[in-house]
């Protein structure tokens, strides 16, 4: 099977003006493309975390943002980090607009910014949760595992991969972009491995791509 592509630099800008650009719901969707590239969160962790997980009742944005293990593949809680400076701004740019959308508010203007915490954070265009699917799967084990998927906002991403003109480019490529750049800039697997929400070690070898510069000099720093 193809892996996603791992984006460089370059298409990483592209990706993000393209999507200003031509996106229905621009706001929105810039930031899950980059939740997935700066936090390496899962589509369907995308899908279902809440306000209040990104928001102290004063209206902060908070730093360490805990997955609980209810939205994770893996029912694994882990911490992801809201530190990179345009995640920062991408967020505050969809918070602005949910507010003045008036899209799932509570009765109380002083907390969380007038958003109902318990709400998803990513809504459709239209102002609603994204629905789950139950899928299963084989895992590493050989066990069948029930997990929740989000097939409608899985399709999108990819679509606004195709629509940038990224071949190969899906809801996969944040994490394997996340991932080989960690890789390449000489952090250790067992970090990498706690990043993405892996149990295991091997598992996150389908998100790595290394460079044949950074192989070739591999060899020749060998003693």
């Amino acid at each position: 099977m193809a892996q996603a592509t791992v984006l460089k630099p370059g298409q990483y800008r592209h990706l993000i003006r393209a999507t200003r650009a031509t996106s229905r719901a621009p706001e929105r969707d810039v930031l899950v493309l980059m939740m997935g590239i700066h936090m390496g969160m899962r589509v369907s962790e995308i899908a279902q975390v809440e306000v209040g997980d990104f928001m102290f009742a004063s209206g902060k944005l908070r730093q360490e943002v805990s997955l609980r293990a209810v939205v994770t593949k893996g029912c694994r809680q882990r911490c992801v980090y809201l530190t990179n400076r345009d995640l920062v701004a991408a967020l505050e740019d969809y918070l602005t607009l949910r507010v003045e959308r008036r899209w799932r508010m509570s009765d109380d203007p002083k907390r969380y910014r007038g958003l109902r915490p318990d709400s998803a954070l990513i809504l459709t265009f239209k102002g609603y949760k994204y629905s789950m699917n139950r899928k299963r799967r084989i895992n590493y084990a050989g066990e069948q595992i029930d997990y929740a998927a989000c097939d409608a906002l899985q399709s999108h991403v990819t679509k606004l991969y195709r629509d940038a003109g990224i071949k190969g480019g899906s809801s996969h490529s944040g994490r394997r972009s996340m991932a080989s750049r960690l890789l390449a800039q000489g952090h250790d697997l067992e970090t990498i491995q706690l990043m993405l929400g892996h149990a295991e070690l091997d598992h996150i070898d389908p998100y790595l791509e290394v460079s044949n510069e950074r192989f070739r000099q591999a060899f020749a720093d060998v003693l």
